[in-house]
């Protein structure tokens, strides 16, 4: 039996298309993303741009195409931050429905950490001290405090990398003053996070896909690390060579990350956030350790259908 798993985004949309022989025996047939951006120059302000609109509708056409050729029998699709707090997210979910077939099953912020944390267990070991997860989308940012035995606790923010660099127009490269500040906004949004770790303190942050990949390949290019390959699906990340990635992305110009090997297209422009926002992270909570995993939400979706199917 064939299955599709879609992860609507923010930033990117995710097809995962899989064959369950039996519930130990998963077979990936397809798997690819596709950068819609859709909360492009307007998800502060609440709604999808005819522009983004047309992108994401177009994306999923696609997605439905491909689920027709590989003779796909069942479609799971969520829908995230975007799309939940937009205005007319009726109308871009009707759309899809009538256009692709596809039926966007919106989720809130806790279904969305739930997912993601699925995805990672079923990637990574996890022990019975803390982990603090973090997922890292261009609408919401899902932070997670968990061990080998579940979810200790978990919260979804609205300060996704989208969202804030549409809030914050900082200079090029940024200055030190506007990451000042962008670091006492976060101090201040995070704070039912900081609570939350006086009774559950990590000894680790674990990093989930997207941004943390781009992680792994500017390592990879700039200081010989691992590369990523489709047959690995979890990653140590040496805080000293981030700690040197994020300082070349700090002093680079935009059009000199255009340059940067392992830096793809469609993180040119959040890239230094993301960097920022795990920087931020690590001396907050003064980890030593952090590690990521190619698994989010799709995955977690994928495993959460089989343990359904197996109970």
């Amino acid at each position: 039996m064939r299955v599709a798993f879609i992860d609507c985004g923010t930033n990117t949309f995710n097809l995962l298309i899989v064959e369950l022989k039996n519930d130990k025996n998963i077979k990936t047939i397809f798997s690819t993303r596709v950068p819609v951006k859709l909360g492009d120059n307007t998800i502060n302000k609440g709604y999808i741009s005819a522009d983004s609109f047309e992108r994401g509708i177009n994306t999923l056409s696609f997605f439905r195409e491909t689920i027709n050729k590989f003779e796909v029998r069942k479609v799971l699709a969520f829908a995230t931050s975007a799309i939940r707090d937009a205005k007319n997210k009726d109308n871009f979910i009707n759309e899809a429905n009538l256009t692709s077939e596809i039926q966007l099953e919106v989720i809130d912020g806790d279904r969305e950490a739930d997912l993601i944390y699925y995805g990672v267990k079923s990637a990574l070991t996890l022990k019975k001290s803390i982990s603090l997860i973090m997922d890292i989308g261009g609408g919401s940012i899902e932070f997670i405090l968990a061990n080998k035995n579940g979810i200790l606790w978990k919260h979804s923010f609205s300060i996704g990398v989208a969202r804030l660099n549409q809030k914050f127009i900082y200079s090029d490269p940024i200055q030190l003053s506007e990451i000042k500040l962008i670091y006492n906004y976060l101090n201040q949004e995070l704070y039912p996070l900081f609570e939350a770790a006086k009774k559950y303190p990590p000894y680790e942050l674990i990093g989930s896909s997207g941004v943390f990949e781009s992680l792994i390949e500017l390592i990879h290019f700039e200081f010989n690390g691992d590369k990523l390959v489709d047959s690995k699906i979890e990653y140590p990340i040496n805080i000293d060579l981030f700690l040197n990635i994020l300082k070349i992305i700090l002093n680079s110009t935009l059009d000199e990350r255009l340059k940067i090997k392992g830096l793809i297209n469609m993180r040119i422009d959040t890239i230094v956030i993301s960097c920022l926002m795990i920087d931020f992270i690590l001396n907050s909570f003064s980890l030593s350790r952090m590690r990521m995993t190619t698994f989010s939400l799709k995955e977690g979706a994928l495993f959460e259908y089989i343990e359904k199917k197996i109970n």
